[in-house]
């Protein structure tokens, strides 16, 4: 009876093996990202990494602190929604993160429902800017590009905020209070003179940079957005198939196709 048994149970274990064709199952990547265009790009290199035996779990969220902790706390491998400043400000608040890639580049644009450029604004204007304190330099040097206000000596514009204006001659009122995520609501209710809108909420809005903004962030912007990872998994070979694939022509030619402008490949 006992060599029946031990028959059976080798029989129905070959079955079982040759059921499972032997295939090895995909290694799975968890990436948190903003919704737009960042969810949107990781869905289209979803089946090309899953040609290279990678299975890519995307964690969409709609704010700036959640990858980060999600990230810190290994509920997630990598986070793709950063510029390269913010970055760099997470280093100094002590995270120990790497960025591992550059992808695209959303250029910032300017807002007004009263005005058709940064010249035409009155003195006293109010200029709305998120509280996303690395993006304060990005929007400073539209003001300073215009001549229309200068910096304190020896600062970087890259890492600048509104505290280190040196001179002011229009008394701009500068108003960094409002969240990234609501900044279109807030100019849809016209709270200010001129909205800063970062491009992934404004098309995730229904409006178009290249359209309805008065002005756009110049293509050779340093605020790139990258993939970031844990320091200790940098060198992870997945990790670098994610970042090959968000580079490839293939993915280039995504985003080129789709956003008329509002997204533009890294270089």
């Amino acid at each position: 009876m006992k060599r029946i048994l031990f028959a059976f149970t080798l029989l129905l274990t070959v079955v079982l093996a040759a059921c499972g064709g032997g295939k090895e199952a995909n290694e799975k990547l968890t990436v948190v990202a903003t919704p737009v265009p960042h969810a949107e790009i990781l869905e289209e290199a979803k089946p090309l990494l899953e040609e290279k035996g990678i299975d890519l779990d995307i964690k969409v969220v709609n704010d700036y602190n959640t990858p980060n902790q999600m990230l810190d706390s290994e509920d997630a491998d990598a986070t793709f929604f950063a510029h390269i400043p913010y970055f760099n400000n997470l280093l100094k608040e002590g995270f120990d993160f790497e960025n591992i890639g550059a992808v695209h580049l959303e250029p910032i644009g300017v807002y007004s429902n009263d005005y058709k450029s940064l010249e035409e604004l009155p003195d006293g204007a109010k200029i709305m800017l998120s509280n996303n304190v690395p993006d304060e330099g990005r929007i400073l040097k539209f003001f300073v590009d215009h001549g229309l206000l200068t910096l304190k000596d020896g600062v970087d514009p890259i890492e600048a905020t509104i505290d280190d204006i040196e001179d002011n001659p229009h008394n701009f009122v500068f108003d960094n209070k409002t969240a990234p995520e609501i900044m279109v609501k807030a100019y849809e209710n016209n709270e200010g003179d001129v909205f800063f809108i970062n491009a992934n909420y404004a098309i995730d809005s229904g409006l178009s940079p290249k359209e309805d903004a008065i002005e756009l962030e110049a293509a050779d912007s340093d605020y790139v957005n990258v993939v970031i990872v844990r320091s200790a998994d940098k060198d992870n070979e997945n990790l670098k198939t994610l970042v090959e694939v968000l580079q490839s022509e293939e993915i280039k030619k995504f985003i080129d196709g789709n956003y008329d402008g509002a997204v533009i490949p890294a270089e």
